[in-house]
């Protein structure tokens, strides 16, 4: 088997449903100090999480291994004089692992990297072979053993350390465009940058924890040193391993999952179209954010890593992709709340159950999701070690030496400052990111609750002759009496048997409702399942809707939309959406219905019409459409609600102004959670299922 060998889409398989769970930990020295004892340490624990790690039929072939270290320039510095390549000083350089190809093509794209680093100004140091002994790893991981190099650059000039990490960051990216572009490999498979960073460096593969310090042998020399080591054994579930998605990523160690990992990905794409900068002198030199073919970890890695190169703080980062929960806790101070809710208007949470461990190589911390359900302990101890991992017990140290014990808590965020040598408290970040800027005063001021809208001029439009309506939807006995009985006399879901053995929608013989053709997504893993009555502060319908901003920046313009507390909402807050004019939050209401003596081209001629229509409602200012199929009689039809939607939704993200606008279906056809589901899967940000709601 070759390395780029890896199955495509096919059948069941599909490489976007990657996940993994794993071990995770780290052991630092909060003041800084570095050594080689504290990477014998790191290397101790990361041999204990082998448990963690999945083996293959080969029993020598794991998922993945790895550790991160700090640059260990006096290691480098020492190697790099015996091959010819001089270095500059500490910090004034950037390295990294690189996997290449093991034939011509290994050569072709290092040209493409050098050619890359001097076009953006940076000097080109070298190459080295890092020196490797795979006589320890399964024959499995052998076969698709890369070329490993690493690669030196120059800051050319540049003094400013984090404009340098910054520039880094445009080659790697720019460097991946380009290898991309001339398909002589793919991304994690054929080639992968484990990093490029002037602080910090990645020695991983598809190993198992044990293996990893004898198959770099650069680990087992003396001169590498380091302050702090993230270590993660892999653990990958529905997915195939690989040397690139071995793990730790660039910045992050994963244990968990991300559930909303489509969605996130998606939404990410979208917002691209508004990113400008004057950090970086063309933007689109570092796009796409998060580049095809990785796993739940590797995408939310990118993500965080670019947050960090718009000019936020790691931290502040962090608290962006996994907010605490804030909307129901009573005892949250303003300010945090005003942080979390101003930036719940910038970007949704990438939720799951996780653990998330993250370094920029100055700073090292972890946090857990709301809920908690990835538990992770950490100890202190008296010469100033800091020891966090998904396990107890990871390294035998002393009770006597050990100050304090704790676990990491659901939302919050542990955090060991390098620079400052100490450990930071949860309260004490959040404080200091909460008052960064007025974000309390801004949300007061900008944002805008339907609640507090005045009641709207005219009545809602009462469904007239509602059986006729309902068979027009489709309506069945078994909707009414089934599915929406329990709804409407006890607020629930209704409950069925796990074995659903209805037929396949494109297998049926009969007409089916264009929602049949899509089944529930669910998380094939152990997680207990979501109580949102008792679990309530840490569950939230509350969505924003409107107009977002340029995610560079953070102004008070960029929370000024319409806060619902629930996606679905009844006529009467729709009309009040309909009549709005707040600031810029203005309205308007597009027909999805289509002629049905129009012919054949009848129904896609709606569909491009509407599109049109929406379009055009942007440049004309208003920041909210209700896509509306009111009005069915005998010759106008609706178009499926599901259809007109995704129809509208990927038409904006084709002409880059998708996230100028909020998304309101007002429709007769949704009438259970999977239909709703699928309607906010696929753009929409408020439904008003007005014949639901009659009936």
């Amino acid at each position: 088997m070759k390395i780029e060998n890896y199955p495509k889409k096919q059948g069941l398989y599909d490489p976007a449903h990657e996940k993994e769970n794993c071990g995770v930990g780290f052991i630092a020295h909060m003041k800084g100090d570095k050594s080689h004892d504290i990477i014998r340490q790191g290397l101790d624990l990361l041999n204990r999480l082998e448990h963690r790690g999945a083996v293959g039929a080969d029993p020598l072939t794991g998922d993945g291994a790895g550790i991160l270290i700090q640059v260990p320039h006096q290691l480098f510095h020492s190697q790099c004089r015996k091959i010819g390549i001089q270095l500059p000083g500490e910090g004034q350089y950037g390295t990294g692992l690189v996997f290449l190809p093991r034939d011509e093509r290994g050569r072709q794209l290092m040209e493409i990297f050098e050619r890359v680093t001097t076009q953006e100004g940076l000097e080109m140091l070298g190459w080295r072979k890092v020196p490797v002994d795979n006589t320890q790893i399964g024959e499995t991981s052998r076969q698709v053993e890369p070329d490993i190099q690493q690669i030196f650059i120059g800051s050319g000039g540049i003094e400013d350390q984090e404009l340098f990490e910054r520039k880094l960051y445009v080659v790697r990216k720019q460097a991946g465009q380009a290898i991309r572009a001339s398909g002589l490999a793919e991304l994690y498979e054929s080639y992968y940058i484990c990093s490029l960073s002037s602080k910090t460096f990645i020695y991983k593969g598809q190993l198992m924890a044990p293996q990893v310090e004898k198959y770099f042998l650069d680990i087992q020399d003396p001169l590498m040193k380091s302050a702090l080591v993230l270590v993660h054994s892999r653990y990958s579930t529905n997915t195939f391993p690989s040397w690139g998605r071995a793990q730790p990523m660039r910045m992050i160690a994963h244990n968990g999952e991300i559930n909303t990992i489509r969605g996130n990905k998606n939404w990410m794409v979208a917002r691209e179209a508004m990113f400008e900068s004057g950090l970086f002198d063309d933007v689109k030199k570092i796009l796409p954010v998060i580049p095809p073919g990785g796993s739940d970890s590797a995408d939310f890695d990118q993500a965080l890593e670019f947050l960090v190169q718009t000019g936020r703080s790691l931290p502040h980062s962090v608290m962006m992709m996994i907010p605490e929960p804030w909307s129901g806790h009573e005892t949250m101070s303003d300010d945090k709340r005003g942080f979390f809710e101003f930036h719940a208007s910038m970007m949704e949470p990438w939720d799951g159950p996780a653990s998330i461990t993250f370094t920029d190589g100055d700073v090292i911390g972890a946090v857990l999701d709301r809920n908690g359900l990835r538990p992770s302990r950490y100890i202190v101890t008296s010469d100033d070690l800091v020891v966090m991992a998904s396990e107890v017990g990871v390294l035998p140290i002393e009770e006597s030496r050990i100050i304090k014990k704790g676990r990491l808590q659901p939302g919050k965020m542990f955090f060991v400052d390098l620079k400052e040598g100490r450990i930071v408290a949860d309260q004490e970040i959040k404080s200091q990111l909460a008052q960064r800027k007025p974000y309390t005063q801004w949300v007061k001021d900008q944002q805008v609750n339907i609640e507090n809208l005045p009641d709207p001029g005219s009545r809602p439009e009462k469904v007239q002759d509602p059986i006729t309506q309902q068979i027009a939807f489709g309506y069945t006995a078994e909707d009414l009496k089934i599915v929406m009985a329990p709804m409407i006399s006890a607020g629930q879901e209704a409950t069925g048997s796990m074995g659903n053995d209805t037929p396949l929608a494109v297998r049926s013989e009969k007409p089916q409702m264009l929602f049949n053709y899509f089944k529930q997504l669910f998380a094939q893993v152990s997680n207990p399942p979501l109580d949102a009555i008792r679990e309530e502060l840490v569950t939230s319908l509350e969505t924003f809707i409107g107009c977002e901003q340029n995610l560079f920046e953070e102004t008070a313009k960029h929370c000024h939309q319409l806060r619902l507390h629930s996606p679905i909402i009844s006529d009467e807050d729709l009309q009040k959406i309909r009549e709005i004019n707040v600031g810029d939050i203005r309205s308007i209401t597009l027909s999805s219905l289509f002629d049905v003596q129009g012919g054949p081209d009848a129904l896609k001629s709606a569909l491009d019409r509407l599109c049109a229509q929406a379009s055009q409602a942007i440049k004309d200012g208003h920041c909210l459409i209700i896509i509306s199929d009111r009005g069915v009689d005998s010759r106008w039809a609706p178009i499926p609600s599901l259809l007109a939607t995704s129809a509208v939704h990927h038409h904006l993200i084709r002409e880059g102004t998708r996230t100028k606008v909020g998304l309101v279906v007002e429709s007769g056809e949704p009438r259970e959670v999977h239909h709703f589901a699928l309607l906010i899967g696929y753009g929409a940000g408020a439904i008003n299922p007005y014949l639901a709601l009659a009936s």
